[in-house]
């Protein structure tokens, strides 16, 4: 038996791991908490840690009993076939979400890849994500020049950049 990440209409996490708990399946559904504000009150909720996913341990026979619950849209697969989940992540954010420290989701960035700062006097300035010690760097290029320009940023302040079509793509 192995640990698969199923696909979720939105909003519907809650109840769908309900739904296989009542199926006799053994689930995981990792939970933040968020304050909240109206008009006339702050409250805290608690929401999916990952939105629109619900982990769940079963067999291969199993599977048809996970796709028949209300709201499950796939068990997340690569080439047509399902994908079980690697047990070091899992116990990972389980350990994450036991240790009573405060934690959110994060964009998934890589270093390397192509950001965008976020707030402050840089904001919407956009380079390539670098790492030096304990600190994140952001490197502007300077094409013409050949040289480029490091800042270092705070890791909040950062988000992926979405995948620009280069011009020989857009023809």
């Amino acid at each position: 038996m192995n640990w698969y990440a199923l696909s979720v209409k939105p909003q519907h996490e809650k109840a769908v791991a309900e739904q296989l708990l009542n199926n006799g399946l053994e689930t995981y559904l990792p939970l933040y908490r968020s304050k909240r504000r109206w008009s006339d009150r702050v409250k805290t909720i608690e929401f999916p840690l990952f939105s629109r996913y619900v982990f769940c341990r079963f067999g291969f026979d199993d599977r048809l009993t996970v796709l028949r619950v209300t709201s499950v849209r796939s068990i997340v697969s690569f080439a047509g076939t399902p994908c079980p989940l690697d047990e070091t992540e899992l116990a990972a954010v389980r350990a994450i979400v036991g240790a009573g420290l405060p934690f959110c989701p994060w964009p998934f960035v890589r270093i390397g890849q192509r950001v965008r700062i976020r707030g402050g006097s840089l904001q919407d300035m956009e380079g390539i994500l670098a790492r030096e010690k304990s600190g994140y760097r952001v490197v502007v290029n300077v094409e013409l020049l050949n040289r480029a320009v490091a800042v270092e940023v705070e890791r909040d302040m950062i988000e992926p950049c979405q995948e620009r079509l280069t011009r020989a793509a857009a023809c």
